[in-house]
């Protein structure tokens, strides 16, 4: 029995190894690993509230400071006593942030964000006292410790002039929280994976399973919508971590993505891809001006009138209206002959914005007109 077991083991070895061949010899735009990522081997995000202390006068004044505080050394078997409030400058409250990564183990370091929450003027030179790193589910999976690194600076003057470089409020400690718990991974459980496409493409979908078939064998991977191809994977976790380091390694043509034009209404930013294309259309383009000018001027009365003098104001208005320029597009227009055309004219973003938004409207436009 043991015997088989090992034979079986060496033909697994065997396939892994000549599936690596293969992916390295084939050619292709991208690598699995590069469009897809394994359904369920994620990191997950960890928070967490403490307090920075050894600031030099730069800390917050906040009610909640004080009783995290008070709280703190109650803990450490120091009493406060109620009538004394603890005027503390060098103590920050703080809320810490890090993502605990798949795979991680109880012992390994993770880096810690931290960021201010109260009034405090800057984090500059903190230490950041042991903090527990909580998940979603309350559970504590990491705990905090150590020198903050901040590379803002502020300074503040007795009269209240106040300059700062970068952002002195919030900082980090790299290798500050040691793993305590770790995360179950679905890596190991059940007789498949699912890896999920980073762009869902129902070609692209269909293109990976095929591929994975072609160099493992028929029936192994399947296309199960356009985000989602389900792979059959061996039951060792010796043997799965080689295949899944074969499968994702494999060259892979994705498919092109569909006709779009990108517009950021906020910046002027226009992204077309050259699958675009416009239909017949003429286009009309041009500017018209409003030129507002105010002057004053004085009005003098009737001397014999007991009137006043008196300022007037003149409005001058004058509208230039530059002469309009048409060019007509045929049938399949490329994306080098619109970028041509508008050039011609002199559009500015915002009017190409407009003259896309018309061309849309008009059915001239063969593609997907986003704005963000």
């Amino acid at each position: 029995m043991r015997a088989e077991v090992l034979v079986c083991r060496f033909f697994i070895v065997l396939q892994v190894g000549l599936l690596l061949l293969f992916a390295n010899v084939a050619h292709g735009e991208q690598r699995i690993k590069d469009v897809s990522a394994i359904q369920g081997v994620r990191s997950n995000q960890l928070i967490g509230y403490g307090l920075i202390v050894g600031l030099e006068g730069t800390g917050d004044t906040e009610e909640f400071t004080k009783q995290t505080f008070s709280t703190m050394m109650s803990q450490l078997g120091v009493t406060i006593p109620q009538n004394v409030k603890p005027g503390i400058k060098n103590v920050a409250a703080v809320a810490l942030y890090a993502d605990l990564p798949a795979f991680a183990k109880p012992g390994q370091y993770l880096d810690v964000t931290v960021s201010s929450i109260g009034n405090a003027k800057s984090l500059r030179g903190g230490t950041l006292l042991m903090t527990p790193l909580k998940g979603v589910d309350g559970e504590i999976y990491a705990v905090a410790q150590g020198s903050l690194v901040v590379g803002g600076v502020s300074a503040e003057g007795n009269s209240g002039s106040r300059i700062s470089v970068n952002v002195s409020l919030v900082g980090r400690i790299p290798n500050g929280a040691i793993v305590e718990k770790t995360v179950p991974s679905p890596f190991t459980n059940g007789t498949y994976l699912t890896f999920n496409l980073n762009s869902p493409d129902f070609t692209t979908s269909q293109t990976m399973a095929q591929t994975i078939n072609h160099f493992i064998g028929a029936g192994t991977a399947k296309a199960m919508d356009a985000a989602s191809v389900r792979v059959s994977m061996p039951a060792e976790p010796d043997a799965r971590v080689a295949f899944v380091s074969a499968i994702e390694n494999l060259n892979l043509e994705s498919a092109e993505g569909a006709a779009k034009i990108i517009v950021n209404s906020r910046t002027g930013t226009i992204v077309i891809n050259k699958h675009v294309e416009v239909g017949p259309a003429a286009i009309s383009h041009g500017n018209i001006t409003v030129a507002v000018a105010e002057k004053k001027s004085v009005s003098q009365p009737n001397p014999l009138s007991k009137g006043e003098t008196v300022t007037v104001p003149e409005s001058q208005i004058e509208v230039f209206a530059e002469k309009g320029q048409m060019f007509y597009m045929h049938e399949g227009v490329s994306l080098s002959e619109i970028v041509s055309a508008v050039n011609q004219v002199g559009a500015s973003p915002g009017d190409l914005m407009a003259i896309l938004e018309a061309l849309k409207q008009a059915g001239a436009l063969h593609a997907e007109l986003q704005v963000i």
